[in-house]
């Protein structure tokens, strides 16, 4: 049996990932899919949080650009991403795995709030937590939620699962002769301001040092196999 390379990951889903063939909302059929991808890696006896994004039901930045004041913005697109975090807990949990759900936000009614100790609690007992309302601030995307937390859990890698297969040398769509990179360095992905994550998350993770991985989350396999230590997508470090 190959043994895991990673010991406690930091996924990263977006929002856009959890609507699958839809414009708009959660598609079951992705959400168990979801689920069971992450089982796999779980059964692997890897720690496993989740931090998710709203975009498939409101975006803050996108409201900010047609006159909405993008604190109130941001705050609805955390709100949604709470929304995200409990239909993935109740896929995750369908699945036979125990599940938290912290916010940085209180509400108590639906979720725990965000208490580190609590989460690295429920990490060694095995629970997948997952974390809802990004960093609990405006201005800030989920990708920085993603990193931020996995520093503060002590998580090895951020695997950012996304609808590309990782980051490529030209627009893929514009290019057919465009190169999939299968590692770059955290300047490089900084000097190019490629979009693929946010520029800000990228910074935090090379102030600290925290390895990044980009890859499709369609590819059944891939978080399983990105955890095994193969090369899946593109690797973002030193």
């Amino acid at each position: 049996m190959t043994l895991p390379r990673f010991k406690r990951i930091l996924i990263k889903l977006s929002g856009e990932a959890l609507m699958g063939d839809q414009q708009f909302g959660i598609s079951p059929d992705t959400l168990k899919y979801v689920a069971d991808e992450v089982k796999t890696v779980h059964e692997l006896g890897v720690q496993v949080a989740i931090v998710v994004g709203g975009g498939n039901i409101f975006r803050g930045v996108a409201a900010s650009s047609f006159g909405m004041d993008r604190s109130p913005a941001d705050h609805m697109g955390m709100l949604a991403t709470v929304i995200n975090s409990l239909a993935l807990q109740d896929a995750l949990e369908a699945g036979g795995m125990h599940t938290r759900v912290q916010t940085a936000i209180s509400m108590h009614e639906v979720a725990e709030p965000y208490i580190l100790r609590r989460a690295i609690r429920h990490l060694e007992k095995d629970r997948v937590v997952i974390f809802g309302a990004g960093t609990g601030n405006p201005y800030f995307t989920t990708d920085t939620a993603a990193v931020l937390r996995a520093m503060e859990i002590h998580a090895e890698i951020v695997l950012k699962a996304t609808k590309v297969d990782g980051i490529y040398d030209a627009d893929p769509a514009t290019n057919k002769d465009a190169k999939l990179l299968k590692g770059i360095t955290y300047r490089e992905a900084l000097e190019k301001q490629l979009r693929v994550m946010d520029l800000t998350a990228i910074s935090l993770a090379m102030d600290n040092q925290l390895p990044l991985a980009v890859f499709s989350l369609k590819g059944k396999g891939n978080i399983r196999a990105v955890v095994l230590g193969k090369e899946v997508g593109t690797r973002i470090n030193h």
